[in-house]
């Protein structure tokens, strides 16, 4: 039996879904209904714009904003589409010399699935190149290829799941999920019939309908966690829904009957977060510093260019030598860092700033344990070597927002910078721009509204301002305050 626990909380305003591995969070998602993931739907959508600089064009899906399609992501038009919509010649193409006028024109109408969602301004990402994921398989429908979860590790596995699939009849292609592993052929025959029966009856739907419109819809948000995340290494799965608890059944007694006596529902009256302390763990999540059980700690910077992680040695001082200690807090960070990146679903660019070590052997031990940690995360990553000052870069896929996008706001203070003025910086400005005043209108009075701590601020510190203004500059300030203010912000009222 695992360690691995699954939570689902369905209210009428939210799922949430939270894994534990060994006792520790490694895995949220919080999905709004009313802003619900458009993330596997497909659509018939209609080309707006082609940007031939770019070699993408805008897709109108039905969405608030047109959607975005790369020309990497449009080549699944020229095989199954082309009758269906009449778009352009079809047969091979390498698209990487291909024009994106070569394959799409404004008013042309296209099948395509949302792949991210829409994040700030931008609008949402698509691909032609469609993808249905089944309880064992997934089903390419556009490209002919196999392939086995590269988190299924067994050779003797991986060998009997790859002929499986590389037999399967006609076009598209087929990939083996985790969930597939120790499977038998009679379970997977039945998902890869299932796969082919939806298909069709997307490619009916789309061929009734009119662009833009929705041609499928993904699962709920709890059975989609359920599909994706539900293996035999989970343990239980806990819902505190009774409807949501229903249907979870039904799915699994129909797709995986073996893991219906894992599904239990949570009749507590607390929540079935705070019951298994989810809620501490993401307040934790949510802060810049994570400290580790030696003393140590990392601090995790997202930046709008990349994520900065930094290794420190904090309160951990060893007992043996300075590389010793190094290594050892190193090593500890490795494992925290994977379980961040997933938890906080950090994606991009990486940069890992380890404490510096000067033996080779540790350099290669502690850059081979990252690789192991990284080789479990359901996420694509891609690891480059580590620097001669301790770096290390990395890349992982993102497919949705980060942890702090969906639970947090910028601050409407800092507008996400992370500071403000000083109120000694903010006294100054005052003097300056009373001076100015003062220069202007010569014995003239003013009101001067600020927030309360840059009033406190003028009448302690900054004291003299206020008396330097009114015998030198002739200047007389009456100080109002006005708590509703920003520490910034400032009037002045002739």
């Amino acid at each position: 039996m695992t360690d691995s626990v699954l939570c689902l909380s369905v209210n009428p305003y939210e799922t949430r879904v939270a894994l534990r591995e060994n006792g520790r969070l490694v895995s949220y998602r919080a999905e709004r209904h009313r802003s619900s993931s458009a993330v596997g739907n497909l659509y018939k959508g209609r080309v707006t714009r082609v940007l031939p600089g770019m070699q993408a064009a805008f897709v109108d899906i039905g969405l608030r904003r047109d959607a975005f399609l790369y020309v990497r992501e449009a080549g699944g038009i020229l095989e199954d589409y082309t009758d269906l919509f009449g778009a352009t010649d079809g047969g091979e193409l390498d698209l990487s010399g291909s024009e994106i006028g070569d394959l799409l024109r404004p008013g042309q109408e296209v099948l395509v699935q949302v792949v991210k969602d829409p994040l700030g301004t931008k609008g949402a990402r698509l691909t032609t190149h469609i993808t249905l994921p089944g309880r064992f398989l997934v089903f390419l429908p556009t490209v002919r290829q196999t392939g086995v979860s590269r988190r299924i590790t067994d050779a003797d596995e991986r060998s009997r799941l790859r002929e499986l699939v590389d037999g399967f009849d006609g076009p598209g292609g087929w990939i083996v999920r985790t969930a597939g592993e120790l499977q038998g052929d009679a379970e997977l025959l039945a998902d890869r019939d299932e796969l082919v029966r939806r298909w069709a009856r997307i490619q009916s739907q789309a061929e009734r309908s009119s662009a833009p419109s929705l041609v499928h819809r993904e699962l709920s948000p709890a059975l989609r966690a359920v599909r994706d995340l539900v293996t035999s290494s989970v343990g239980e799965v806990w819902v505190d829904d009774e409807e949501s608890f229903q249907e979870i059944l039904e799915f699994l007694e129909h797709s995986d009957p073996a893991l219906v006596s894992r599904v239990q529902l949570f009749r507590q009256a607390t929540d079935v977060m705070a019951a298994f302390g989810i809620d501490r763990e993401l307040e934790k999540a949510m802060r810049p510093k994570v400290w580790l059980k030696s003393g140590g700690y990392l601090v995790v910077n997202p930046t709008e260019a990349l994520v900065a992680i930094d290794v420190n040695t904090g309160k951990f001082v060893g007992s043996t030598s300075l590389e010793d200690t190094v290594y050892r807090i190193n090593l500890e960070a490795v494992k925290e860092i994977a379980r961040q990146l997933r938890l906080r679903d950090l994606g991009g660019i990486i940069v890992v700033d380890f404490i510096d070590m000067e033996n080779l052997d540790n350099r290669r031990a502690l850059y081979d344990a990252l690789a192991a940690e990284l080789a479990r995360d359901p996420a694509r990553t891609q690891l480059l070597p580590m620097s001669d000052i301790g770096l290390v870069q990395l890349t992982r896929k993102r497919t949705r927002p980060s942890l702090d996008r969906t639970l947090s706001r910028e601050c409407p203070y800092c507008h996400g910078s992370g500071r403000i003025k000083a109120l000694s910086t903010v006294c100054l400005e005052i003097r300056r721009e009373l001076i100015a005043v003062a220069e202007r209108e010569p014995e003239s009075q003013v009101s001067l509204v600020v927030h309360p701590e840059v009033s406190h601020y003028l009448q302690g510190p900054y004291r003299e301002v206020l008396r330097e203004l009114e015998e030198i500059h002739g200047l007389q300030t009456i100080l109002r305050e006005n708590p509703l203010f920003h520490q910034e912000q400032f009037e002045i009222e002739g």
